[in-house]
């Protein structure tokens, strides 16, 4: 299903993560605790959708992000699993560069080091890419690349899950 998000009001946030392993824990939190001080926020499950091979347009994607005043994005385990996830990532950085829009980088019980250098879960998941779309694939390239720029931004890391998360949710929002 097509949504025409040029008729959507703009959005404060549009939220990034992996359904994977943040919908029904930290991601799900932060977007309540968000939804509760009367922000507008924008992610998959609100705005659009990614189902199974059917993926939304990329004008679709960027159109949502674009409409966001900020982005934030939950690198965690299996971030890098989604090619979702990484075209979002690479969208939302082009956006901090080219229109200096916000991005708030949380690494949830993730080193930034091995979303840095693709590492563990990141290497895994890269070198699947790399199986699918081909090894010089432009677009493996860039989510690479994306992966290195995010890893190097400030942000918050959470290393140890929900005890932590709770503390950060209360003092941040």
């Amino acid at each position: 299903m097509e949504w025409v998000l040029n008729t959507l009001p703009r959005y404060d946030v549009f939220l990034s993560f992996n359904n994977e392993d943040t919908r029904y824990s930290f991601g799900g939190y932060l977007y309540n605790a968000l939804d509760q001080k009367g922000f507008k926020i924008l992610m998959k499950d609100n705005g659009y959708e990614e189902d199974g091979d059917q993926q939304i347009s990329s004008q679709s994607l960027v159109t949502a992000i674009e409409k966001s005043r900020l982005s934030i994005i939950i690198l965690s385990e299996n971030y890098a699993n989604s090619s979702l996830s990484l075209d979002e990532l690479v969208t939302i950085l082009d956006f901090m560069k080219t229109r200096n829009q916000l991005v708030w980088p949380i690494f949830y019980k993730v080193e930034p080091t091995d979303i840095r250098h693709q590492k563990n879960s990141y290497e895994k998941a890269m070198n699947e890419h790399e199986n699918k779309y081909g090894k010089d694939s432009e677009k493996v390239k860039a989510w690479r690349s994306a992966l290195f720029e995010v890893a190097n931004l400030k942000g918050w890391h959470l290393k140890y899950g929900y005890t932590q998360a709770f503390f950060f949710l209360k003092l941040c929002i």
